[in-house]
């Protein structure tokens, strides 16, 4: 391995490999910051450019593209309280409400540093654990993935903890939106009302913008306020946020990172489930989890740390089994093959020298992403200083051009506006428009993984679940579900204990000593 490090090392600061690293990070996070423009979408359209470099500078540049991409997401999830890619979806629960207190610079160098730093620990598991991850990412199948899955769902517990019964509608509602279009197992069109467009099915990300991005621009024009939120700059707002990772998040980068890079490598996982699962473990062990959603800095720390580790945990099965574990992996996977590179364990012996300076490029490049991410930040808070009624027509003209562009399909403009009223309406009554989007984006995987399963039974001639018993990762993974499930509730069991001990408590001790 050394033998391939050290002159991967100098490919790093060749000039033009620096200034591919700083190009693509820099539109990467443009890219990611624009509700509707994904982390696949920036780094497919630059494939093409691709083919008049070497393999190296390419792979360099793609890299670049897509760990900017990734952290770019949150900054409009903080800024206008709109992912910019799906795996921001939990960015917003913290993110937003620090906005709205006047702390957008705190929210946004908390994302930047965590996101750094989830991408390290997901490169150093890429270098060091390649081989034997991708050997236990070939143990899931269909039962391992559904579980999977049903694990992700249950942080709804966790999520709506505070009013469950809200959460769990809100779940359900998201499931059943998952459903509308072609049954994945038989073929069948579902909840299409005989229009034709719906067999498509309701995507993603046109429904995440209306839940998150229309619902907020509604709320905004009818509260009549002057600016997108208030914003003075906090003196030594980095130098704050530095210390809070440090002292108090340490725990939570590196469980959220280890949690990111394992997702990651799981074909078909993502970031948003990577992302969810981190935040709802952070919230789970936490001596105070009612501050979540109200601001705090360890909900962001958790998320964005999940979702850049994901970047190493997707590129291990890529790279040594030509697996692609995300859709951007499967992009750069293209890339490689048409460069006439092969993928699998022979990549790091025969390309050495392009599979080590790939591999050392993203920790150049998660280190370059905290200057050129300060850089940007600072211009992107200045949104919050225009006035709201403009900051609005943009926030509309860019979720309508961002949904069109993904299938060329006006249904999915329909879907913005639909799910804008939906999501404004549910914030009026309660309704936990998170819990909702975490079902329909893991509605789709659970069904999906579920009828493998079914599918599995009948060929081995037993039931579906004799074959979810027979994997110890589906047992392992059905044990958290119900571990999940029931945290909530031996948490409330135990804060009204404590309640009640201090209801019964002296007065005396309750008020303290006396005055002199």
């Amino acid at each position: 391995m050394m033998e391939f490090i050290w002159p991967a090392i100098g490919h790093l600061f060749e000039p033009l490999n620096i200034f591919l690293m700083i190009v693509g990070l820099t539109g990467g996070i443009i890219v990611g910051a624009l509700p509707g423009l994904t982390a696949t979408m920036g780094v497919a359209l630059m494939v093409p450019a691709t083919f008049a470099m070497d393999a190296t500078s390419g792979l360099i540049m793609l890299g670049a593209i897509y760990v900017g991409a990734i952290y770019g997401g949150s900054n409009s999830a903080v800024l206008i309280c709109t992912p910019g890619t799906p795996s921001s979806v939990a960015t917003t629960f913290d993110g937003w409400p620090l906005c709205k207190s006047g702390h957008a610079d705190i929210g946004l160098f908390t994302s930047l540093l965590s996101s750094s730093f989830g991408g390290i620990v997901g490169t150093v598991m890429l270098l060091f654990l390649a081989a034997p991850l991708a050997r236990f990412a070939l143990q899931f199948g269909g039962p391992e993935n559904f579980w999977l899955c049903i694990f992700g769902l249950s942080t709804i517990a966790v999520m709506s903890s505070g009013n469950m019964v809200k959460g769990l509608l809100g779940g359900a509602l998201g499931l059943l939106v998952s459903t509308v279009g072609i049954d994945p197992n038989v073929g069948v069109p579902r909840f299409t009302f005989g229009y034709y467009p719906l067999v498509q099915g309701i995507e993603v990300i046109p429904a995440m913008i209306g839940l998150f991005s229309f619902s907020q621009v509604l709320y905004l024009v009818g509260s009549h306020k002057p600016f997108l939120a208030d914003y003075v700059p906090t003196p030594g707002a980095l130098k704050k946020v530095f210390h809070a990772l440090t002292s108090r998040c340490k725990v939570i980068l590196m469980r959220s990172s280890i949690i990111g890079g394992l997702v990651g490598m799981l074909p078909g996982a993502g970031g948003e489930i990577a992302s969810i699962i981190a935040y709802n473990e952070s919230k789970r062990w936490d001596k105070h989890p009612e501050r979540y959603g109200t601001g705090v800095v360890e909900g962001l720390a958790a998320s964005e740390s999940a979702n850049n580790a994901v970047i190493g945990g997707a590129l291990i099965p890529m790279l040594t089994l030509g697996i692609p574990g995300s859709a951007v992996a499967a992009v750069i996977l293209g890339a490689l093959l048409a460069k006439g590179i092969q993928p699998g364990f022979k990549v790091f012996t025969a390309t050495g020298d392009l599979a080590y300076t790939f591999i050392m490029s993203q920790f150049a490049v998660n280190l370059l992403m905290i200057p050129v991410g300060l850089f940007l930040a600072r211009i992107m808070t200045k949104l919050l200083s225009i006035r709201l009624t403009f900051v609005a027509i943009g926030i509309v003209v860019l979720s309508v051009i961002g949904a069109y562009a993904i299938r060329n399909s006006m249904l999915d403009v329909w879907i913005v506006i639909v799910f804008g009223f939906i999501g404004y309406f549910s914030n009026l009554v309660g309704l936990d428009t998170g819990a909702m989007a975490l079902g329909i984006i893991l509605g789709p995987m659970i069904e999906e993984n579920l009828g493998r399963c079914v599918h599995l039974s009948k060929a081995s001639g037993g039931s579906v679940i004799a074959v979810f018993f027979e994997s110890p990762i589906a047992v392992l993974l059905m044990a958290l579900t119900a571990l999940s499930l029931l945290t909530p509730l031996f948490l409330d069991w135990k804060r009204k204990r404590m309640e009640a001990k201090c209801a019964c408590a002296p007065t005396s001790l309750k008020e303290g000593p006396p005055h002199a």
